[in-house]
């Protein structure tokens, strides 16, 4: 490729080199995806977004490598798309870390309607003229370069759009020349939707500017299975601050139609589960197992209300549980009174527990999410660590009724395992394929949190607070016999987008009020004891730690069930 060799700035600043490197090789999934059912749209390598037409490329050609060799920051590569499609178009570069596997996409596409209006009747109608989909720059502003020794190394522009039109994404050239004007495609205005940045690629401190320059990946601002904005896999750049409610200068797609074709079938979704449901793993000390739903209810699970002495039996269906509305809090369910019957149901059943799954479209149809819900009847008390002190609570942290879930992310345009969320407590992240644990072929590995039942995609300790200090709620994960298929145990209760009546809800989904009572625990008193024990400097760092706890800690009214949580409608983040 290129072999400059460029200092970009004096011996006080970071070291940037341009390098020989490979054309990088995509990552993989372990094993061979399956001949997927036949449908409508989902696999099928392009998408319609209406006016638009994409396809999704993850063969690209290195074009710079910087390298920050003085600084804590990584090596990054920028990279222009390749094999692209006849009659498609590039949107932008596209620009990942070194250190990790090469995994990434860009969009690009091509007009799919004519520019004029059709004649009716014999009669001439106003022949309006349509302004194209997809229309050239008008010229690019350099933005950044590496070319302080004249060496050419590396130089990033911006598309700058006509009048109407907004740019996807920027370009990146090995020399000072400004790009070709068929580089890029800008896109008309109406078919674009506002992105942001998500998470920084690159940072770079120098004289010569203000501020750090700095590369991010983007992400639409408006994400959720309603949402219409459309990833596009570009980045954006700058050399000022970001500002919050500044509108970036690039832009993300907008899916116009209404059909999400591409959207899987149920057969496909069927399919999709049986492929890639990963195996949840529970701690070898796990006190409190999962149930199903009807196994709870059958065994004594009661709703109680504010008027009622005493509360009144669930039906094994939920079929007596209040449906919709909005949660008041005048509803809630709870434990039998009977000791024996309480500590039955606390333990949980393995046998009769499953992942309840609800299915969406994300990113504007261009990629589908199953969310895979596991529910437990009880959740144990959480466990705080103090340096290398672990200190088991006693009531702290435990409620009656815990939710959680993971989702699995899959492109609509071949069906690949593109990433999973897990959800921990009140947060959560999502990872990358490549950097999953799998068990058997594209089937991955979850693990769940002793007592608490957060997920996680590595066997270990992980702290919620601060890592730095060695303080925090403690989350350990751990292998163990007790663990749950999802690919086979699993039942589907939500599926909107396929229309009225293809998935029946079941009558405990539409229970909108709390899944256990609201205990208010003296946290306070006994998390000041551990502090009492810390050295005095640390204290003050310790106490600002609470607001990072997850608010079940604190015995805060009991959890809501799926449909009251926020990633129902919305994305995980």
């Amino acid at each position: 490729m290129f072999g400059c060799e460029c200092w970009c700035w004096s011996s006080e600043y970071e070291e940037l080199y341009d390098h020989q490197f490979d054309e990088p090789k995509p990552y993989s999934l372990p094993s061979s995806l399956p001949k997927w059912p036949q449908g409508q749209g989902f696999a099928t390598g392009k998408i319609c977004l209406g006016e638009i037409e994409v396809v999704q490329v993850v063969k690209f050609d290195s074009v710079w490598s910087c390298n920050l060799l003085r600084g804590k920051s990584k090596a990054v590569t920028f990279y222009r798309p390749s094999g692209i499609p006849e009659g498609f178009f590039c949107l932008g570069h596209y620009c990942q870390p070194n250190d990790q596997p090469f995994r990434g996409f860009l969009l690009a596409a091509r007009g799919t309607v004519a520019n004029k209006t059709d004649l009716r009747d014999g009669l001439v109608c106003d022949l309006v003229q349509k302004l194209p989909a997809l229309i050239e720059p008008l010229n690019y502003t350099l933005v950044w370069s590496a070319d302080s020794t004249n060496a050419g190394c590396g130089y990033i522009w911006k598309p700058n759009p006509p009048v109407g039109y907004k740019a996807m994404g920027f370009v990146v050239t090995e020399d000072s020349e400004e790009p070709s004007l068929d580089v890029v495609r800008c896109v008309r205005e109406d078919l674009t939707e506002t992105c942001e940045p998500c998470d920084r690629i690159l940072a770079v401190d120098s004289r010569a500017y203000e501020n750090q320059f700095q590369v991010w990946s983007t992400r639409p601002c408006e994400r959720g299975m309603l949402c219409n904005s459309v990833s596009v896999g570009t980045f954006f750049c700058t050399s000022t601050n970001l500002d919050s409610d500044e509108e970036l200068e690039v832009a993300c797609l907008k899916n116009i139609s209404s059909s999400l074709h591409a959207m899987p079938n149920l057969q496909q979704v069927h399919t999709l589960i049986e492929h890639y449901g990963p195996t949840v793993f529970f701690h070898p000390e796990e006190a409190y197992l999962p149930s199903s739903v009807q196994w709870f209810f059958k065994h004594g699970a009661v709703l109680c209300c504010e008027s009622c002495e005493t509360g009144e039996l669930i039906d094994h269906r939920g079929s007596n549980l209040p449906r919709g509305g909005e949660n008041e809090h005048d509803y809630w369910i709870d434990l039998p009174n009977d000791h024996d019957a309480r500590h039955h149901i606390k333990a949980g059943d393995m046998e009769s527990s499953k992942l309840y799954v609800h299915v969406k479209p994300a990113l504007g149809g261009t990629f589908t999410d199953v969310a895979m819900w596991i529910f437990c009847p009880f959740n144990g008390p959480a466990t705080i660590k103090v340096g290398l002190v672990s200190v088991a609570m006693n009531k702290i942290g435990q409620h009656v009724g815990d939710w959680e879930h993971y989702t699995l992310r899959v492109s609509n345009f071949t069906g690949e395992l593109w990433q999973v969320y897990f959800s921990e407590h009140s947060g959560g992240r999502w990872v990358d394929a490549f950097d999953l644990e799998f068990i058997e072929g594209n089937k991955s590995v979850v693990y769940s949190s002793k007592h608490g039942h957060s997920s996680y995609p590595h066997s270990g300790i992980y702290l919620q607070g601060s890592s730095k200090l060695g303080i925090g709620l403690k989350n350990e994960v751990a292998r163990s016999k007790m663990f749950i298929d999802s690919s086979t145990k699993y039942e589907i209760v939500a599926a909107e987008y396929l229309g009225e009546g293809v998935i029946e809800e079941p009558c405990w989904l539409q229970y909108m009020r709390d899944w256990g009572p609201t205990v208010v625990y003296d946290s306070r008193s006994e998390l000041d004891k551990i502090i009492d024990r810390l050295p005095f400097f640390v204290r003050f760092s310790v106490e600002n730690l609470f607001e990072l706890f997850p608010t079940e800690l604190y015995g805060e009214e009991g959890p809501t069930g799926p449909k009251e949580k926020d990633n129902w409608l919305g994305d995980e983040r």
